[in-house]
C-alpha cells in the first residue's frame, strides 16, 4: 500500500495541500465559553508535551510508541486527536509499515475523545475518521464495529440539588409531583434556571465532570478498563450561573481536577489564566496548582488574542504541562502584550506570595523593590505595602446604584457616584464618616475596558477615573479610596505617585483583571508623601536596570496628574 491515506479523504495525503486551507482554522468559536483551538496552537502544545515525554524517558519519542494512549476528554473540533494521529502516523512508520494497518491501530488503540455536545462530536469524528460514522465506508479506521468509534458522546443531565422554589407538575404516570426550579448541579454548579431547559436543547452537562468516579466512567464509555498515559485538550471555560448580565461560574478548574484524578503520565490543558490571581471559587484551585511541583511548563499569554485570534478571554490564557513522575521547578514562558517572549525556570509560587507573578521580568522588579525596602525577598511586609492605605469596596457604605440629589436641604456632602456628582446629607452616609472631612485620593474600583485592555502597542493605562477629593466629600462603591490625608499637599503627592508608570506597573503584574480590589495593590510599595514622586525618582530609588525601565515604559501608558484628576 502506498503512503497516500488521509484524515481528509481515503485516498489523499495526510499533509494538507498548500492550496487548501485547514478547515479547523476557519471555524468560528461557539462562544468565549467553548473556544475552538487553532491547529497551530494545538501543535505548539503537542510540541511541549513531546519534549516533556522525552525529558522523562531518556529522550524517547512519544510519537514512536504504539502503546501510549491519548485522551481528549472535552473534544470539540477534534483538532488535538487529529494532530496526534498525524504525528503517530509518521512516528510509527518503521514499526507498522503498512499505512492502513498503522492508521487503524492508532485510531482504534491509541486516540480517544469525549464529545461535549452532539454537534461538536460529529465534527470531531469527521475530523478524525474522515466520516461522521467511525465504521462508515469512507472512514479511514477499518476495525470499528460501532459508528461512534473512540469518540464518545451521550446526552448527560445535570443533577439538581438545593432547590427552594418549585412548581407542581406530573410524572410520566400523570401523578402530581413537586418539581424544584432553582437548584444547582451538584457536580458543576450550573444554575437550574439557566440550563434546566428541557430535552430539545443542549444541557452543557459535561460527562467527564458529572461523575464521582471518572476512571469507572471512562471504562463504561469505552467498554474496558482504561488508563490513559496522556490527557490533553481545551475544556469549556464557564457556565452562566443565572445571575444578572454576563454573570458566569468558571468550570475549567473542575476539568483539570478530574483529569489529575486519573493520574495520567502527562497532562496538558489550555485554560483561562485568571486562576493565577483570583476568580470566583478558585482560591483552593489556585493554591493547589501553584504548590504542585509536577507542573513543569507554563506558557502564558496575558492577551488571549496572541494565541486565539479574535478571542478575547479576560485575563488571558495559558497552557501547562503536568508531569506525574518528575516534580521540579517550572519553565515559565511569558508572552507579554508587546510580543516579547521571556523564559525563566522558577517556582510557580514565590516564597510568601499568594498569587503567581506572571511576568518574568516583573518578578525581577519585585525582588529589587523588596531588596530596597526590607533587604530581600519577593513579598513586602504589610507595613511596607501601599495596600494598607486602600479602602474596602464600599468605603462609605454607598452602593453603586445610590443616587444623590441637588445641593441644599441638608445635603451638604459632595458624593462622587456612577455617572457624575451629586449631594447627600451627612446623616445618610452609613459608613466611613470619619473620612468625609479629610483629603482623599480616589480611583475607580474597576478599570474601564479602555484602561484595563492593552492598546495596539501593548500598553495599558490600568487605572480609570482617578483624582483628589477635597474635604466634605464621599464616593459610592464605584470607587475606592487610595489614601486619606490631613493636607492637600499630601493627597496631591500621593496622587502623583498613583499616576506614575511604576505604580501602575506594580498593580498590573499583580492582576490582569479589570476589577481592582485592595489586594491588587499588595506589590506596590508605600512611600513618604511629604514629597511628590516621578518615575525617574522611583527608577533610581529601586535601582532598576535599563531593560526593566524599558519594560515598564512599553507596557504602561502615560497618565497626567493634571489631566486625569477630579
Amino acid at each position: 500500500m502506498t503512503e497516500s491515506l488521509s484524515l481528509d479523504a481515503p485516498k489523499a495525503s495526510f499533509t494538507l495541500r498548500s492550496r487548501n486551507p485547514d478547515v479547523l482554522s476557519c471555524i468560528a468559536n461557539l462562544s468565549n465559553d467553548e473556544v475552538f483551538t487553532p491547529p497551530e496552537f494545538a501543535n505548539r502544545m503537542l510540541d511541549t508535551l513531546a519534549e516533556g515525554w522525552a525529558d522523562a524517558n531518556d529522550g524517547a519519542d512519544i510519537w514512536s510508541d504504539p502503546t501510549v494512549k491519548f485522551l481528549d476528554p472535552f473534544t470539540k473540533s477534534g483538532v488535538f486527536l487529529r494532530e496526534i494521529t498525524k504525528r503517530l502516523t509518521v512516528g510509527l512508520a518503521d514499526q507498522i509499515p503498512d499505512l492502513e494497518d498503522r492508521v487503524d491501530h492508532i485510531l482504534t488503540k491509541q486516540v480517544f475523545g469525549i464529545g461535549i455536545t452532539e454537534i461538536t462530536t460529529l465534527l470531531a469524528r469527521r475530523s478524525l475518521y474522515c466520516s461522521k460514522w467511525a465504521n462508515g465506508e469512507h472512514s479511514i479506521a477499518k476495525s470499528f464495529d460501532n459508528p461512534d468509534g473512540n469518540i464518545w458522546f451521550e446526552r448527560t443531565e445535570h443533577t439538581w440539588v438545593g432547590g427552594t422554589e418549585w412548581v407542581y407538575t406530573a410524572d410520566e404516570n400523570g401523578n402530581r409531583i413537586k418539581q424544584f426550579t432553582n437548584g444547582r448541579c451538584k457536580f458543576c454548579g450550573a444554575s437550574q434556571k439557566s440550563l434546566g431547559r428541557g430535552e430539545d436543547r443542549e444541557t452543557h452537562a459535561y460527562k467527564f465532570i458529572h461523575t464521582n468516579d471518572a476512571a469507572a466512567t471512562l471504562s463504561s464509555m469505552f467498554g474496558e478498563e482504561m488508563h490513559f498515559d496522556v490527557v490533553v485538550g481545551n475544556p469549556p471555560y464557564q457556565l452562566s450561573d443565572g445571575g444578572q448580565g454576563a454573570s458566569a461560574t468558571p468550570i475549567y478548574n473542575k476539568f483539570v481536577e478530574q483529569a489529575l484524578a486519573l493520574e495520567p503520565r502527562l497532562l496538558s490543558m489550555v485554560i483561562p489564566a485568571r486562576w493565577m490571581f483570583g476568580g470566583r471559587g478558585l482560591n483552593a484551585f489556585r493554591s493547589e496548582m501553584l504548590s504542585d511541583k509536577r507542573i513543569r511548563n507554563l506558557v502564558d499569554f496575558p492577551d488571549s488574542r496572541q494565541a486565539f485570534q479574535g478571542v478575547d478571554v479576560a485575563g488571558g490564557i495559558c497552557y501547562f504541562l503536568w508531569d506525574r513522575d518528575n516534580p521540579g521547578p517550572c519553565t515559565v514562558v511569558s508572552h507579554d502584550p508587546t510580543g516579547q517572549v521571556t523564559t525563566s525556570v522558577r517556582p510557580l509560587l514565590e516564597p510568601g506570595a499568594e498569587v503567581f507573578v506572571r511576568s518574568n521580568q516583573g518578578l525581577e522588579v519585585i525582588r529589587k523593590v523588596c531588596k530596597t525596602e526590607v533587604g530581600g525577598g519577593t513579598v513586602l511586609p504589610t507595613e511596607k505595602r501601599f495596600e494598607r492605605r486602600v479602602s474596602g469596596q464600599k468605603p462609605f457604605g454607598l452602593r453603586t446604584y445610590f443616587r444623590g440629589g441637588n445641593q441644599g436641604g441638608g445635603r451638604d456632602v459632595l458624593v462622587l457616584q456612577s455617572g457624575g456628582r451629586a449631594w447627600v446629607a451627612r446623616k445618610d452616609i452609613p459608613e466611613g464618616r470619619e473620612l468625609i472631612d479629610r483629603w482623599k485620593v480616589f480611583t475607580s474600583k474597576s478599570s474601564s475596558e479602555h484602561a484595563g485592555q492593552a492598546d495596539s502597542s501593548g500598553r495599558r493605562k490600568v487605572l480609570s477615573l482617578s483624582g483628589v477629593l477635597e474635604p466634605g466629600s464621599a464616593v459610592t462603591e464605584t470607587y475606592v479610596i487610595l489614601g486619606h490625608f490631613d493636607t492637600q499637599d499630601e493627597a496631591e503627592n500621593c496622587f502623583s505617585y498613583a499616576c506614575t508608570k511604576f505604580f501602575r506597573f506594580m498593580i498590573a503584574i499583580r492582576t490582569s483583571a479589570q476589577d481592582l480590589p485592595r489586594s491588587a495593590y499588595s506589590f506596590v510599595p508605600d512611600q513618604d508623601f511629604s514629597r511628590a514622586w516621578t518615575d525617574e525618582d522611583l527608577y533610581k530609588k529601586y535601582g532598576l536596570s535599563d531593560a526593566e525601565i524599558e519594560l515598564i515604559e512599553r507596557t504602561i501608558k502615560p497618565m497626567d496628574p493634571k489631566g486625569d484628576g477630579s
